[in-house]
């Protein structure tokens, strides 16, 4: 479930995957202060598709293209980052529907993306044959729309029909239609949600629960849905009836289903009241049945009855303290019968340096991927008489990332992604019975790794804390200050970074002689809920002073300098970028801001900023708002700071986050007469692009960007 939720409310860009105040730092003594409340000159940059504004955007482009796409090394650098992106040798990762494998995929045939599938047994050759199910560039033409592929959903029982969301552009709203797997075709008559941001489940294969905008203004102060109706074949919208009402107040609402290997299935309705925090009800004809979870837990799986929780707050029932981080399960018809007296076990509760990373079933295997020191794991568990939980460890490569990407419902098959910094991604095919996995697709090598090294270090933050990080460099590397290094985090949502293969960095980067790290700040998940706990509200301060105490230490070690330093980060790690630019400007050279939040008093009016209040905290609450106004990167440039020429960059379909924040920032940065580069994305939504070409453009103009700034 908080997948879905992240998917919908947050996120990282597709760039992401590379990439304070402390005494006696050189630049400390900035000060962060609240500002004199004034009047907003930036405003009329808020109007996303103003003339005004546009026409700013697209003579700010032209500048940022007169200087980045003049060099002389752009062209190639763009040219090999396609090159790799359509290579036709990618790894074309794969979900289980129906029998058979489905796969969304993209090259210069397919600008904007074909749906297709293959059997178990051609997948796994080295050229499978693949049927198309839906052409979207054809689609996008016969329709004269501006179709980008947001999923699809599959009704479980026969697995026959399923939901196709498909987004103008590439925004979260999105129009969600019936097709069928059969045909491949749309189902005429069929389910046809209109645009919106909205959330679909079937209940039968004729009965849909859904959340949306029903009427003008029925969605929550964040932009998300609060009332959940049931809509039977053949209804009109008007005549669905509603089946659960939120407030106006909570993040939002919304419904989903879930079936287990004995194709029992439960449908759910999820009422987010904050990010965080969520109510969770079972639906029957009937009515809703409300349980008695705790506040910060996330129903993960259904298995064999039994509905599967992760707690992100300790939880004490029937005498007995269950750990926050813990997964638990109860059975789902007797908390129905006895809501408020649920009887959960446990499955799993992770040590201090682990956490659970996803939670998926087969037929009668629970699959459970955790991270032990930022390495991935994964654990099968079955289920034994008198619900007794047992595991097994899958044999994987050691000192990798791992994780489930799709199993068999009915089956005991899985696919599981591998990857590391210097070991190309990989997918296995695990089988739950045997509690065995063998790989079947990896990825050719696109650079050379055996010229290079990955390290692991600590750094030490202003409480003491250890902070680690994973530092990626070419072998030999005199630690004289001298290497070109680029730094990324995220630090927020309870999301992990964890080492990843990335052909971009590797090639256009190390391969240069750069150096990348990525460091594990509070924040993120990687320790599980305390480790983003420790960073919430007015303590997210400790988030950025982690950030600095790794670079700090890259200095301290030899590793690179302030002149030969960069920082990359997107979303909420973009608001990490522009707090590190206002509050350290002195520890670097290059600021790579993605698609960020940077106006922090205005955050919670913009795009869908009200569902993150429970990560940042309000200005309605005095003491939060000083403490935004404090860290605020806005907010906080000061007139003659020698700031490091940042690129900014975010997209016009950003409709999650939005341009607001970048456009604002860097329109201070002129009037202030500091020197920036910024670029907005045609669209793409929360991301670099919605194609290939529009996503690798981008990307060369980060490296571009920071060769110039790291290597010239």
């Amino acid at each position: 479930m908080k997948a879905m939720i992240l998917a919908i409310s947050f996120g990282m860009t597709a760039a992401a995957v590379l990439t304070a105040r402390s005494a006696g730092v050189p630049g400390a003594e900035i000060k962060q202060s609240e500002p004199e409340p004034t009047a907003d000159p930036y405003l009329w940059l808020e109007e996303v598709h103003g003339e005004r504004a546009l026409e700013w955007v697209r003579e700010e482009n032209a500048k940022t293209i007169a200087v980045l796409e003049k060099d002389p090394r752009f062209p190639g650098i763009r040219s090999e980052a396609l090159r790799m992106a359509q290579a036709e040798d990618r790894i074309p990762y794969a979900n289980f529907t129906g029998g058979a494998l489905y796969n969304f995929w993209q090259d210069s045939a397919h600008v904007r993306g074909v749906w297709r599938r293959t059997s178990l047994e051609s997948y796994r050759t080295k050229n499978p044959v693949w049927t198309t199910v839906l052409d979207l560039d054809s689609l996008a033409a016969a329709e004269k729309a501006n179709w980008v592929w947001a999923g699809s959903q599959c009704e479980m029982a026969r697995e026959r029909r399923s939901l196709i969301s498909l987004s103008d552009g590439g925004e979260d709203a999105s129009s969600i239609r019936e097709f069928d797997l059969i045909t491949r075709a749309f189902v005429p008559g069929g389910f046809f949600l209109p645009k919106g941001k909205q959330n679909a489940a079937w209940v039968g294969e004729d009965t849909l629960l859904a959340s949306r905008e029903w009427n003008t203004g029925e969605v929550t102060e964040s932009g998300y849905p609060f009332i959940v109706k049931r809509l039977v074949r053949g209804q009109s919208l008007d005549d669905a009836v509603e089946i659960f009402r939120g407030d106006a107040k909570d993040m939002g609402v919304f419904p989903f289903t879930m079936m287990d290997g004995q194709n029992r299935r439960v449908s759910m309705i999820v009422r987010s009241v904050t990010f965080f925090e969520n109510e969770y009800a079972i639906v029957r004809r009937g009515g809703v049945t409300w349980l008695g979870l705790p506040k910060k837990s996330e129903v993960q799986e259904f298995f064999e009855g039994q509905i599967i929780v992760r707690l992100t707050q300790d939880w004490v029932m029937g005498g007995r303290t269950f750990r926050s981080g813990s997964l638990v399960s109860f059975d789902a018809e007797a908390s129905v019968k006895n809501p408020e007296a649920i009887a959960p076990v446990l499955i799993f509760e992770p040590g201090p340096r682990e956490t659970v990373s996803g939670v998926y079933t087969t037929a009668d295997r629970v699959i459970v991927a955790i991270y032990q020191n930022v390495q991935g794991r994964i654990l099968v568990f079955r289920r034994s008489a008198g619900d007794r939980w047992t595991a097994n460890r899958l044999p994987l490569p050691d000192n990798l990332s791992t994780s489930v990407r799709s199993t068999e419902a009915k089956g005991s098959r899985f696919l599981i992604s591998v990857t590391g910094f210097l070991t190309p991604s990989s997918v296995w095919l695990g089988d739950a019975g045997t509690e065995t996995a063998v790989p079947i697709k990896t990825l050719p090598p696109r650079f050379d790794a055996s010229a290079c090294a990955v390290e692991q270090f600590e750094a030490v933050s202003t409480d003491g804390t250890k902070i680690p990080y994973f530092i990626v460099r070419p072998k030999g590397m005199k630690p004289d200050g001298n290497n070109p290094t680029i730094l990324y985090a995220y630090g927020g949502f309870e999301v992990a970074i964890t080492p990843s293969y990335n052909e971009n960095a590797g090639r256009l980067w190390l391969e240069r002689g750069g150096v990348y790290v990525i460091a594990n700040i509070r924040g993120g998940g990687e320790f599980g809920p305390a480790w983003h706990e420790a960073g919430l509200k007015t303590r997210r301060q400790i988030v950025f002073d982690d950030f600095t105490a790794v670079a700090q230490d890259l200095i301290r070690r030899g590793f690179t300098t302030p002149r030969r330093l960069g920082i990359m980060g997107g979303s909420n790690g973009g608001l990490l970028m522009g707090v590190q630019m206002t509050q350290h400007p002195e520890l670097w050279n290059a600021v790579d801001i993605q698609v960020p939040l940077l106006d922090m008093l205005r955050y919670e009016q913009i795009a869908a900023g009200a569902s993150w209040v429970g990560e940042y905290g309000s200005v309605s609450i005095p003491e939060e708002r000083a403490f935004l106004a404090s860290i605020s990167p806005l907010h906080n440039l000061k007139p003659g700071v020698r700031y490091p020429m940042p690129l900014i960059w975010t997209t016009i379909k950003d409709d999650r986050v939005g341009p607001q924040h970048a456009r604002k920032f860097a329109a201070k940065m002129a009037d202030m007469k500091l020197p920036y580069l910024y670029y907005e994305v045609v669209e793409g939504g929360h991301g670099s692009g919605a194609n290939i070409e529009q996503r690798t453009h981008t990307t060369a103009l980060e490296y571009i960007y920071f060769i110039r700034q790291l290597m010239d």
